[in-house]
């Protein structure tokens, strides 16, 4: 075996029940040398910004279809088995590791060792094996980064295989399809196979957080942004695609801890990552000037297409995906703060994307209600552009990130409330839709006026202003915001006619009702009583 390193390597090199071999291997190469690797190997070429241009083949975003768990001692009894989590076979599983094991011995093979979670009472060792030098690189940029003195007695905690060549055999191995990602939470490993998508390891690791940190460290993983402001108060941000989630959270008077998942432990929050992983379909610099100059030497874009005889990114070209994206370390932010961790949150802002035109563009929630918009998870999208096709529809994730949760969703709603009552902590359900109508009536709020708002709340300035409770949800809508025109914080006065807004409000509140009642017989008193409370 020919063994190249640039750090200090553990000497342990097992993933569960096997050991790995490789004809090749290259450990915990630097961005330069991944990229140079890469661009010998044909994985990729540099755009004239300096990035890395890469393609995903087949799969341009996850396949939850194809997403296991082991059901073995350990899970049968404690995973939200269903859809989301479909179950493995552990003897399938030990086959399926085993040709992977084999099929890497000839191999040339990219190791990275790095770990998630940024406070180190709550870190997780994490050991990835990749045959592509721009996923090693993914990874680098992913996931936290170890100095060289803490690779020493370096001991994994989790080990990822990731051989995107490698397809299964659906009829032999117990896959759905050749493509497939197997979380094993007995043995430690996670299996990716037959996808070029980078994002499942990145969301694998997040799933095996969700599962480990709730039930042994008490902690509340998160699929959300997180800033602090210049006083140290914390601000988490929760949001489906769409919601502005990436956009409201970069502000420039606050420091970014990160992007996408974080936890919430009794100190505080912390981020899981060590970088961003950003969409940037029609990324301008005037729309997103932080993730726009984040596109550099050390990023990898994933596929996007160039102008036409250039080395010039095309931003708006789709042809490929709509989901193309960019990975890059957390400190290509200028704003980002090391070690990302924030203390406990003051606010917690549920981002929402209402096509109904109906929630109110800010409201403050009870815990009870909290946890009730917190398993409700819930945005609109339009429906299409056909003419006179307008109907919204709704979104529900519970969660704000059902894909990646292995415990039942009213665990984490019961202890977002917890931690709420235990640190005074406000929620805000924060509606960046539509206002004066519906999707094809009404207008979007203006971003000015979501800013202004959410200022506001940071800032304190709702503490004592005047509330009064919206008649079909019950949450509390105030009367006044500076810089927002009073008009505009009561839905019901933006439409022309009332009526109909009461209406579709109830229609709203019905499609709530019959989402919740999957959660309900899990659900206690208190979450069951934050729903809407007319319609």
């Amino acid at each position: 075996m020919i063994f190249h390193e640039t750090m200090e390597a553990p000497a342990a090199e097992t993933a569960g029940n096997f050991a790995i071999t490789s004809a090749e291997r290259f450990d915990n190469l630097s961005p330069a040398e991944l990229i140079e690797h890469a661009i010998r190997n044909g994985e990729g070429e540099l755009a004239d910004c300096g990035a890395l241009v890469c393609d995903t083949g087949t799969f341009t975003g996850r396949s939850p279809k194809d997403r296991y768990i082991v059901k073995d001692d350990t899970t049968a009894d404690t995973i939200w088995w269903g859809d989301i989590n479909i179950p493995f076979d552990p003897a399938k599983f030990d086959a399926l590791h085993r040709k992977m094991v084999e099929f890497l011995a000839d191999k040339r093979v990219y190791v990275r060792y790095g770990y998630a979670g940024a406070h180190p009472d709550y870190r997780l060792n994490i050991q990835v094996y990749n045959t592509s030098a721009w996923h090693n690189l993914f990874c680098y940029n992913m996931f936290l980064r170890p100095k060289a003195e803490e690779l020493t007695n370096f001991k994994p905690d989790f080990t990822i295989i990731c051989i995107p060549e490698f397809k299964a055999n659906p009829a032999e191995d117990g896959t759905t399809n050749e493509n497939f990602a197997i979380l094993n939470l007995t043995q430690n490993v996670i299996l990716i196979g037959g996808t070029g998508y980078t994002g499942e390891m990145k969301k694998g690791i997040f799933s095996v957080l969700n599962y480990k940190l709730p039930a042994e460290r008490h902690t509340l993983s998160m699929h959300a942004s997180a800033n602090v402001g210049q006083n140290g108060d914390t601000a988490v941000f929760f949001g489906l695609s769409g919601t502005g989630k990436t956009t409201l959270s970069a502000d420039p008077n606050r420091k970014l801890i990160g992007d996408d998942e974080h936890g919430w432990a009794n100190e505080g929050v912390f981020n899981f990552e060590g970088g961003c992983y950003a969409k940037v379909i029609d990324l301008s610099a005037e729309k997103e000037p932080e993730i726009y100059h984040a596109v550099r030497f050390g990023a990898i874009l994933e596929n996007t297409k160039f102008h036409p005889g250039t080395r010039s990114v095309d931003y708006s070209n789709k042809s490929k995906t709509e989901n193309t994206r960019v990975s890059y370390p957390i400190h290509f932010i200028d704003n980002a703060l090391e070690p990302s961790v924030g203390g406990i949150p003051k606010n917690i802002f549920f981002l929402t994307a209402d096509a109904f035109g109906v929630l109110p563009p800010i409201a403050k929630l009870t815990p009870e209600q909290a946890m009730y918009h917190f398993i409700s998870g819930y945005t609109a999208k339009v429906a299409g552009t056909e003419v006179g096709i307008n109907e919204p529809k709704a979104t529900f994730s519970p969660c704000f990130g059902e894909a990646f949760l292995p415990l039942h969703p009213t665990q984490y709603a019961e202890m977002l409330g917890q931690k709420m009552s235990e640190n005074q902590t406000n929620v805000w359900l924060v509606n960046t839709g539509w206002t004066g109508g519906a999707y094809g009536t009404g207008q979007r709020i203006k971003l000015k006026y979501t800013r202004a708002m959410i200022t506001a709340a940071l800032n304190g300035e709702l503490e004592n202003v005047e509330y009064h409770n919206h008649p079909i949800f019950g949450v509390a809508v105030p009367r006044s915001c500076p810089n927002v025109p009073a008009e505009v914080l009561n839905p019901r006065d933006t439409w022309q006619d009332q009526n109909q807004y009461d209406e579709q409000a109830r229609k709203l509140a019905k499609l709530f009702r019959e989402n919740f009642d999957k959660y309900a017989d899990s659900a206690n008193e208190e979450i069951r009583s934050g729903g809407p409370i007319a319609g």
